[in-house]
């Protein structure tokens, strides 16, 4: 439902992918260029290190800019934790302002609430597709609370209150799930990075084999280094990180605090 075909693949594995992926591309180019050895001049070999040179520049700019994008959603969903978490706990403090058994009911509800999303700590994608459905549900129970009071003329200016504090917590809800499930950079970015990153890697060995001399240390820890920078992007931008993951710990600590208060 929300995840891209890239999160279905393990980090361990993807890095392992993308360092064979770029070997290839490196053998690949080498053996082109070492077939070209003998048939070309050398006077183009300056202009295949430039258009190399130019190459990397232009994947070393398109990491930059994805790099930058994937880090301002992760930091967008670290915020977003702490500003869900503070407006729940002032929906439970202004919850004491309602009238029995409004005030009962409604603290109940927010303690069930204030559980599921505790469950965020370390869940996997069933777990989340639940929270999101069963919180859902504890909105539109929540809310008939404060219907149901309103029709009884109980309503206040402390009770409009606990309903400011309880829209902001469903919007919160709503921004959680944009930024961590839908506001997804595009696959196109992602294989269009991978493309530029390959065939740079093999105009890198086609330079070598122009050459007809390989740098197979070199060569291995440039592509190495690429196949690291590109799976941290990759995990930094998956809602569900392996290396990179959004804390849940203030949410925890809200439970621990609410499951004090009698």
């Amino acid at each position: 439902m929300y995840s891209q075909t890239l999160d279905v693949i393990p980090i361990w594995l993807l890095i392992i992918a993308i360092t064979v992926l770029f070997s290839i591309a490196v053998e690949l180019g080498f053996r082109v260029g070492k077939f070209k050895h003998d048939r070309l001049e050398d006077a183009q070999n300056p202009q295949v290190s430039t258009i190399l040179g130019a190459s990397l520049g232009l994947l070393a700019f398109f990491m930059a800019f994805t790099f930058s994008m994937a880090g301002s959603r992760y930091d967008d969903r670290k915020k977003l934790v702490l500003d869900e978490v503070n407006t729940i706990e002032t929906t439970y403090l202004r919850a004491q302002l309602l009238p029995e058994p409004y005030r009962a009911e409604t603290r109940d509800l927010l303690r069930k609430y204030i559980n599921l999303r505790a469950q965020l700590q370390a869940a996997d994608w069933e777990t989340v597709r639940k929270v999101i459905a069963e919180s859902e549900k504890l909105h539109d129970l929540l809310w008939s609370k404060v219907v149901t009071l309103a029709e009884n003329s109980n309503y206040s200016g402390f009770t409009g209150l606990f309903v400011g504090s309880l829209n902001d917590m469903f919007d919160l809800h709503e921004k959680r799930i944009n930024a961590a499930l839908r506001n997804r950079i595009s696959l196109s970015i992602f294989l269009s990075l991978y493309l530029v990153a390959f065939l740079s890697m093999a105009m890198m060995g086609y330079q070598a084999g122009l050459g007809g001399r390989r740098a197979p240390i070199a060569s291995f820890a440039l592509v190495l280094t690429f196949a690291i920078v590109m799976t941290l992007i990759t995990d930094l931008e998956r809602p569900r990180q392996n290396i990179f993951s959004v804390s849940q710990k203030a949410m925890v600590d809200l439970q621990n605090k609410v499951g004090r208060t009698p």
